[in-house]
């Protein structure tokens, strides 16, 4: 290669292990049908059912939007929505540990501008919660009325996922609320 009028040969940088190695790589490779491509980008997820597997605690609760109708698809899809302003808890406890590899949080509001901050966290039996993420997002009627988070975790053994929402950082301000709470 030629730069700036000098002539640089990167091999004199290379080991003899590095030449050889850079001379003889072959790639493996395999030929895939449009199909194929075609089913895989189209696969859903295999969500937990979650009301047949676990115990879900609440620190409040609106009895028009009961937590079932966040944490499972079935029937009406209005979501959860606490019955009192302030930071509220929701807590999944599986009947038995669970491995998780995937973690998705829908939050949706349209009529209320304010930031809302959550903590995610998981534990075993007998250990200490730990996190696994913690962040804020601000709701605008004009501008952003969801937020969907959608985490890849490799978590075994877990018995417990906790959601801690602050639905306003200003003090007693918001009710909070879930759209929708998947894991698999």
């Amino acid at each position: 290669m030629v730069r700036g009028g000098l002539s640089v040969c990167y091999d004199e940088f290379l080991t003899p292990r590095e030449q050889l190695q850079t001379e003889n790589v072959h790639m493996r490779k395999i030929r895939i049908s449009r199909q194929s491509v075609e089913s895989s980008s189209n696969f859903q997820e295999k969500w937990l059912d979650l009301e047949a597997i676990s115990v879900a605690e609440v620190t409040s609760e609106d009895p028009n939007f009961p937590i079932e109708s966040a944490l499972t698809e079935k029937g009406q899809r209005s979501g959860w929505r606490a019955a009192e302003t302030g930071e509220q808890v929701i807590r999944v406890v599986f009947d038995r540990p669970t491995p998780l590899h995937r973690i998705r949080l829908e939050f949706s509001d349209t009529e209320t501008e304010r930031t809302q901050e959550f903590l995610l966290r998981w534990g075993r039996i007998g250990e200490p919660p730990r996190e696994i993420v913690r962040q804020q997002w601000t709701f605008s009627p004009h501008g952003s009325t969801s937020e969907i988070e959608d985490y890849r975790v490799q978590l075994d053994d877990v018995s417990t996922v906790e959601l801690k929402l602050k639905p306003d950082l200003r003090p007693d301000h918001g009710v909070a609320s879930l759209a929708a709470w998947r894991m698999a």
